[in-house]
């Protein structure tokens, strides 16, 4: 019978065996092919996202340069607004890629998460540059509102629609790995914005080249900031939940805490926490109190087995770690000040 500070079991990735046998054959070989087929997954879904970042990067770097002389050929602020929000993408597209490099490094002993969190700071940083041209965008369009200078409508249209067919070529490059990371998810919402922003300067081309209405420019630019504000909010709310080691999205804390309680010996469940590592990489940790009972008939292993189960299969996690004790040696361990 484990007894106390030898009966704390300080991880579990023990899947329980499908048919139920013997934990110590089923358990030790498990969490090895789980652990290396979650890796392998990951490092094959970041090099195919560097694969799209890279062609998408180039076409929007292609299509800034257009932009920024359509602008000043034209006189366009809605071309020139478009061309800044690209500016911002080019450098989040290669912040993005840079990002996914660095995750890729391995894991050491002062960082022993690894570089995960690269993604998420490039995301944050991301929603900052958006901000930054939501502001500027958002002050010349107001300005040139009340005094309107004239645009040569016809270049305007012209180098808008070369815009809109080269972002619509990278949204669709990106779309099919929209969901993969937060990093992925800020390139597209970034190369998205950039197309309605597109839309909006043809729209207000042909505006100007049918009727003259002049105004149709710096309305269509004020539009392409009022675009860019909540792509830039959700960035922002995203990364700060995971920088805070906030609860994964969807997972309720409390029902695990529950369904950890309901199982058969368990007596407590304390210093529970659950946080996100990087996008799609969800981590929990407990301690669980045991009855000595169940431990002398049961052993640590099947213990860890099901409770690593129960967190995989019910609520997706697949990095728990657990501190099983035994109730006896309970009043012994001390938590910190914290937990007083």
């Amino acid at each position: 019978m484990p007894s106390g500070r030898s009966g704390r079991s300080r991880a579990a990735t023990y899947p329980v065996s499908p048919g139920g046998g013997d934990p110590a054959e089923a358990g030790p070989r498990a969490p090895r092919l789980s652990g290396m087929a979650h890796g392998h997954g990951h490092a094959a879904g970041r090099a195919e996202d560097r694969r799209r970042l890279w062609f998408v990067a180039g076409i929007t770097s292609l299509v800034l340069v257009v932009e920024v002389v359509g602008a000043v050929l034209s006189g366009s602020l809605a071309l020139l607004a478009d061309a800044g929000h690209m500016l911002t993408d080019v450098g989040g597209l290669l912040l993005a890629l840079f990002a996914s490099y660095v995750a890729t490094r391995p894991a050491n002993d002062q960082r022993t998460f690894g570089y995960h969190r690269a993604e998420i700071l490039a995301g944050l940083v991301n929603a900052l540059l958006l901000v930054a041209v939501f502001g500027y965008v958002a002050y010349e369009g107001v300005s040139r509102l009340v005094d309107p200078p004239p645009v040569q409508s016809g270049l305007m249209l012209a180098f808008a629609a070369v815009g809109l067919a080269a972002n619509a070529v990278s949204l669709s490059v990106l779309s099919a790995r929209r969901g993969s990371s937060l990093n992925m998810r800020g390139a597209f919402l970034e190369v998205l914005g950039d197309t309605l922003g597109s839309v909006a300067a043809v729209v207000a081309g042909l505006v100007i080249l049918l009727t003259g209405f002049e105004r149709a420019d710096p309305v269509a630019s004020l539009l392409i900031a009022v675009l860019i504000v909540p792509r830039a909010l959700s960035l922002l709310r995203e990364a700060t939940s995971v920088l805070f080691e906030s609860a994964p999205p969807g997972l309720d804390v409390a029902l695990v805490r529950e369904h950890l309680m309901a199982m058969e010996g368990v007596d407590d469940v304390h210093d529970l926490h659950a946080w996100t590592i990087t996008s799609g990489m969800p981590s929990l940790s407990a301690h669980v109190t045991v009855t000595d009972e169940c431990l002398r008939e049961r052993g640590v292993g099947p213990v860890l087995d099901q409770l690593a189960h129960c967190v995989r299969e019910d609520f997706g996690v697949e990095h728990a770690t657990f501190q099983v004790e035994p109730a006896s040696h309970q009043e012994h361990e001390d938590l910190g000040a914290d937990h007083a």
